[in-house]
This record gives C-alpha cells, structure tokens and sequence, in this order.
C-alpha cells in the first residue's frame, strides 16, 4: 500500500531536500540514471512532485544536486603531513566516489547530454570547481611545508589527477583500482607539482 504523503507530518528545507537527496541516490543506485524518473524520487521521498520541480526543474539539476552533496570537500580531505599523503587521500575519497550513486549519476549525465545536446553547465560547475578547491588546499599545504613552489599549482597540473580518474572511470569502469590511484600520484602528479 502506498502511503499518501500528504498526511504525513510536513517537511520543509534541509530536512525535505535531505530526504529528497537520499531518494535520488537510492534510485540511481537501484534504477540507474536512465530509469530514474521524477515521479519515482518523490514517491521514495514521500514529497510531492510538486515541491520536486519547484526546486529541480529538470532530472539533470536534481541528480547533479543530490550527487554534489555526497562528493568529497575540501574540508574531509585529511591533512596527512604530506603532499604525496594528500594527494592519495584526495583521489581515493573520489575514486570511492565514482564507484558509487555518483559515478552512475556522472555515466548517465554524460550519455544524455552527448545524446541529446542538453546543456550540462551544472554538472560541469559542479564537477570542476570542488576538485580543483580540493586540489589548490593540498597544494596551499604542501607550500607552506616547503614541499613545492607556489607556481607549481597550475590549472593543467591541478586537474590532472581527477582527469585521469574520470578517464578510467568511463572506459574501464568501477571500482578503480587503489594501485591506480598511487600511480596517477607517483608518476604524474608528484612529478608534475615538484619538478623546478
């Protein structure tokens, strides 16, 4: 039996789009990017569709919302004394984050976007601007250790890691490999960010 959620008690803010969030992830991780509909995320929600297209009027700004709130920050990246240390931690929190709701939200996204034309701005905003924060806090730390030089952190070699993870991401697939990960650290971005 369905439950009617309008006789439940009313949520609203945090404690609705939390609610919605979970939903959305849950039906990524069940349906899939292609079977998830706006319908099927309130119903799990118990909300309206109403109050889910008065804040995400399109699936893509949805799935891009509730998978932003579940990638790694710059604030859960641990600062472990080292940049090497760091940039290990960094890839792995993201490398985890791909082979779960997010990377399925990432393949989806992606294939509606070369399929269709649709505008993926969101997604790209989202995407780039947290790895590359994330990257510039380890490279802040890593200066102030004396490990490299300030000019080290250019836009290429700060997204470079990340770009690589992607890369196998879409043509390999998950769960990518922790070895992969020491390698991208090892032979590319040490070497890249520590080089005169």
């Amino acid at each position: 039996m369905v439950t009617d959620h309008r006789k439940l008690p009313r949520r609203r803010g945090e404690e609705l789009n939390a609610a919605i969030y979970r939903a959305t992830l849950d039906e990524l991780t069940e349906s899939g990017y292609a079977g998830l509909t706006m319908e099927r995320v309130a119903e799990r929600a118990k909300a309206s569709k109403a109050s889910l297209y008065r804040r995400w009027p399109t699936r893509i700004e949805l799935v891009t919302e509730a998978v932003r709130n579940t990638l790694p920050t710059v604030e859960s990246v641990p600062d472990t004394g080292t940049l090497r240390g760091d940039l290990i931690a960094a890839l792995s929190l993201a490398a985890h984050a791909l082979s779960g709701p997010a990377g399925e939200a990432l393949r989806g996204l992606l294939g509606e976007a070369l399929s269709s034309g649709s505008p993926v701005s969101a997604m790209r905003r989202t995407s780039q601007g947290m790895g590359r924060k994330i990257m510039e806090e380890i490279v802040r730390r890593a200066v102030e250790r004396g490990e490299i030089e300030p000019d080290a952190a250019t836009p290429r070699r700060l997204d470079a890691g990340h770009a690589l993870l992607r890369h196998h991401f879409l043509f390999n697939g998950t769960p990518i490999p922790d070895e992969l990960v020491v390698q991208i650290v090892d032979e590319v971005l040490v070497p890249l960010l520590t080089r005169g």
